[in-house]
């Protein structure tokens, strides 16, 4: 079994678990806060990850783990991504701590940005079918989303910066393990622009 189906399978069972316990009690106890970190409740740096708000949360974050996290276990190998995994959304938690005061975090969303941030660089420049697939273009897309929905002060149950912290700690994973990363991104610009027009010019003509 892969590292990231193991991960998606540990995210699944822990979510269920939670959501089985009585009136949010799993919430209280698992989820990640400033509070619960300053008071010993270390774990919940781990249990934060893998717990989820609801059936969407979970969903989503697992289609967007197995998509990107299976790249990165092929490119990178099992250690290689647990690294970027779990730096990323330790991290992330800590860090956010300041932009979100008093809020319980769930959700392995930001350790799943870090993911996505080390595909995008990690990925070899030229000419293959993996290369000029939508995948480094999607990454780009979703952090362009999180950082537009910070300057619009977009508010809800959905940590934005969390996103773009994660992104960001990934992208040196991905600096680090290519050397032509500024190469890979420069390309994955222009992949970005092409599939742009191209939509532009569906919409306009269909």
């Amino acid at each position: 079994m892969k590292l990231t189906d193991f991960l998606i399978l540990v995210c699944i069972a822990f979510s269920l678990y939670v959501w089985s316990l009585p009136d949010d009690t799993g919430f209280t106890r698992y989820a990640f806060s400033g509070y619960a970190l300053f008071h010993g409740g270390y774990y919940t740096l781990l249990t934060g990850i893998f717990a989820h708000a609801n059936s969407v949360h979970l969903f989503g974050n697992m289609l967007f783990l197995y998509m990107f996290g299976h790249i990165l276990e092929d490119e990178e190998g099992a250690l290689r991504t647990a690294a970027v995994f779990f730096t990323g959304g330790i991290l992330s938690f800590i860090l956010s701590i300041p932009f979100y005061p008093g809020t319980s975090m769930v959700g392995a969303s930001a350790a799943i940005f870090s993911v996505m941030a080390a595909v995008l660089l990690i990925r070899q420049p030229g000419f293959s079918f993996q290369f000029i697939s939508p995948v480094g273009p999607l990454a780009l897309l979703f952090f362009i989303f999180n950082i537009i929905a910070i300057q619009r002060g977009s508010i809800g149950n959905v940590a934005y910066i969390s996103h773009v912290i994660g992104f960001i700690i990934g992208l040196f994973f991905g600096a680090r393990w290519n050397r032509k990363w500024k190469k890979s991104l420069l390309y994955t610009l222009i992949l970005l622009a092409v599939y742009v027009v191209v939509y532009i010019y569906l919409v306009n003509t269909i």
